[in-house]
């Protein structure tokens, strides 16, 4: 992995990383064959140490993952614009995720349902008053007649930065630069 350039930012603690990516809420997915790169949104699930997302069981993702298995992904939030009277000192508070891994798609039932609980945990908390049955995510078929196929993303790398937010520095509408000076 290609150590980051602007060290000071940095994050190392592991609870933070986790805590951060058990909350966010849109990763992005980087595949490539020897043609061009891919780069798709997903929900997604941090459970286990690993990246965890659902999807059609066919497509181009699948062709691509098929080709290669090695993969990134990247989960990034933006938390405000950090003001500043030097324009070239205007900055933005953020933590960012990037993982390097490999991909394969789940194919044990109870993986593939915990997996599925972790995200529907994440994203709808407390909606079902009974946790997802084995059943259901085996004979599951989206709308348009595929199988949901779960896949696993299994890091070799990872590395997190990030810029906290000043709320004595943070930008809001109104705010101008005479304020400042």
């Amino acid at each position: 992995m290609i150590p980051i350039r602007y060290s000071k930012r940095t994050i190392t603690d592991q609870q933070q990383i986790d805590q951060f990516l058990q909350v966010a809420k849109v990763g992005h997915l980087g595949l490539s064959n020897e043609i061009e790169p891919y780069i798709l949104p997903l929900n997604f699930a941090w459970w286990n140490g690993c990246i965890y997302f659902h999807g059609a069981d066919s497509g181009r993702k699948i062709e691509m993952i098929n080709g290669n298995n090695r993969v990134c992904f990247s989960v990034c939030e933006e938390y405000g614009t950090i003001a500043s009277p030097v324009p070239a000192h205007i900055d933005t508070a953020y933590m960012s995720v990037f993982i390097a891994g490999t991909i394969e798609r789940v194919s044990e039932p109870e993986e593939m349902r915990d997996a599925m609980q972790s995200m529907i945990d994440k994203y709808v908390p407390g909606y079902y008053s009974e946790p997802l049955p084995l059943q259901h995510v085996i004979k599951y078929r989206s709308s348009m007649g595929s199988t949901t196929a779960i896949f696993r993303i299994t890091p070799t790398a990872l590395t997190a930065k990030g810029n906290p937010l000043s709320e004595e520095n943070q930008f809001y509408p109104g705010r101008k630069v005479e304020m400042d000076v």
